[in-house]
């Protein structure tokens, strides 16, 4: 069965009443919150709506703008909302329904509640979101108590030195990291039979929605998390669709950025031509708030200086209702799910895009199975150099080469790999430098494929706004034998390429959801954020999670 909800708004519907002392204090202009439409804030905020039987959470789909709101007007303090989650998680994510969306909990976020409480009564307010809890992937470094260890046990122990530079700028702006979030282990680059949100140090990660589906990978805690109200927010991190795809599975929206535009320093890496962080949220507002926050030139980080010039921020400043009309939107009818009912949401949508005044444009994307082919060399090559970098720098008592990552996988087969091997790691440690011929060249077929003949070309030929299509079909059911099924995803084109993608909630099928993708060329996400925002506005499609144990 497939869903596609519609909201009926008048042209009177507000938003939130912020008021003009409210926007002043926290240093958002005033037109930033009178032009985001109401969906954009109020989309994540149903706390009545499709309840399983876990009592009520007060913060429940509560947004990063009200949860700001609600800390300058006193209604509750930082030290009082990280109780509130921590409390939360412990209920449903370690028990209840156990999603096992959470890692580790940072045993310190109390006190940095607290410390952020006296500052705020000190009159010293960091940003936009001072005293909001955030959940952080496991692949990226956070310093103090907690370890950083990409759900691997060969990494048990280690704690990393400093913040990742996101980190960093998340603290920055005021947010408590409230903890650090399972994930597929090692960014899902281990196997070709891989279960996604299964770690070795996690276990296996469910999906809110139906707890025997899958929450898609690599960031599925992050994913989960937020879609079942466990931070206000969260970071995942992407390769090829590692933020869209459990974004779309799990209801929330995902944004994979331009490569460059989010520092990659101290994210365990993979892949040094792909990788990028983003946010995680349950609206389009709260993702270009948390993208306001996470954008940012870093000496230590090559890859940050190509965006400079592009580091405008403000993404929430130009989030409009009518954002749709006169766009020009190409539709990748291949990418579609092999579903017929995400076929048939697919036209639902496209029908709503064209009644909100958007021009749709009937595209192709050729030469996939050469872009895949070329994409998987590339990362081979990445992969090992990228891990050999990380694991050199450990301490002794760690593995120090992909060699010896893999021999203590073989060690601990029991515990790392009960369901699916490492095959992918070993071929990725016969690779060569670099420098060898088989990955230039496979890295150029990259570029031309995505960039000069893909998402370029297109855009240019048809004159496009943006790309878009179904993200991904709706959560498959968690396989220990087979693994996660191959089908068609709206992701590969964005990530080869390092361009931007959004997806949000775009309609349930079968009671699960699945997203809708705008992508397009590099530095768009200003127009995306736009596009999705007004998308939202008019679908209002996000449903919270009820934690059925199966698809109703």
């Amino acid at each position: 069965m497939v869903r596609l909800v519609l909201a009926r708004r008048g042209a009177g519907d507000g938003g939130f009443g912020y008021t003009e002392s409210f926007t002043r204090t926290m240093g958002i202009k005033r037109r930033e919150f009178l032009t985001v439409p109401a969906a954009a804030t109020a989309a994540c905020s149903r706390p009545g709506q499709e309840r399983g039987r876990e009592r009520r959470f007060s913060l429940e789909e509560v947004s990063l703008t009200e949860l700001a709101e609600g800390l300058h007007r006193g209604r509750w303090t930082a030290a009082e909302l990280a109780e509130m989650y921590l409390e939360r998680a412990s209920r449903i994510d370690g028990a209840g329904p156990a999603l096992r969306s959470i890692i580790e909990l940072n045993p310190d976020a109390r006190d940095e509640a607290w410390r952020l409480d006296k500052e705020r009564k000190q009159g010293r307010i960091r940003g936009r979101l001072h005293g909001v809890p955030i959940l952080v992937k496991d692949n990226i470094a956070v310093a103090g108590r907690m370890m950083t260890t990409a759900g691997s046990l060969a990494l048990a122990g280690w704690r990393a030195p400093a913040d990742a530079h996101l980190v960093a700028l998340l603290r920055r702006a005021g947010a408590v990291v409230l903890g650090k979030t399972n994930l597929s282990e090692w960014a899902n680059f281990r196997s070709t039979r891989s279960i996604s949100g299964w770690s070795g140090r996690g276990g296996q990660t469910r999906n809110p929605y139906a707890l025997d589906r899958n929450p898609s990978g690599s960031s599925s805690g992050s994913g989960v998390a937020v879609a079942a109200s466990l931070c206000g927010a969260a970071i995942g991190t992407e390769t090829d669709g590692s933020i869209v795809s459990p974004a779309s599975v799990n209801g929330i929206v995902g944004v994979k950025p331009t490569v460059g535009l989010v520092s990659r320093t101290g994210i365990i890496p993979l892949s040094r031509s792909q990788d990028t962080a983003g946010p995680m949220a349950r609206c389009v507002m709260d993702a270009a708030l948390m993208l306001d926050a996470l954008a940012g030139e870093d000496a230590a980080d090559e890859a940050t200086g190509r965006a400079r010039g592009q580091l405008t921020g403000h993404y929430t400043e130009t989030l409009e209702a009518t954002a749709l009309r006169g766009a020009r939107l190409g539709v990748v009818r291949s990418l579609t799910p092999d579903h017929a009912d995400a076929g048939r949401l697919l036209e639902e949508i496209l029908r709503l895009l064209r009644e909100r005044g958007a021009s749709v444009v009937e595209v192709e994307l050729e030469n996939r199975d050469r872009l895949g082919a070329a994409e998987f060399q590339v990362l081979l090559y990445e992969c090992k150099a990228g891990m050999e970098a990380f694991l050199s720098g450990l301490p002794e008592q760690f593995p120090r080469t992909l060699a010896q990552l893999i021999e203590f996988n073989r060690s601990h087969a029991s515990q790392e790999m009960p369901w699916f091997g490492q095959e992918i790691l070993e071929q990725a440690a016969r690779k060569g430098p670099l420098s060898d011929t088989a990955y230039v060249q496979a890295r150029q077929t990259c570029l031309r494929t995505s960039r000069e003949e893909g998402i370029d070309a297109v855009m240019t030929r048809h004159s496009l706004d943006a790309l878009v299509g179904i993200t991904e079909g709706p959560a498959w059911l968690t396989d220990r034998i087979n693994g996660d099924p191959r089908g068609a995803s709206s992701s590969t084109w964005a990530a080869v390429a390092g361009y931007p993608h959004v997806t949000i909630p775009a309609g349930m099928i079968g009671g699960l959801p699945a997203g809708f993708s705008f992508f397009g060329r590099a530095w768009s996400e200003r127009e995306l954020l736009r596009l999705a925002g007004a998308f939202e506005h008019v679908t209002e499609a996000r449903r919270a999670p009820r934690f059925l144990p199966h698809a109703p």
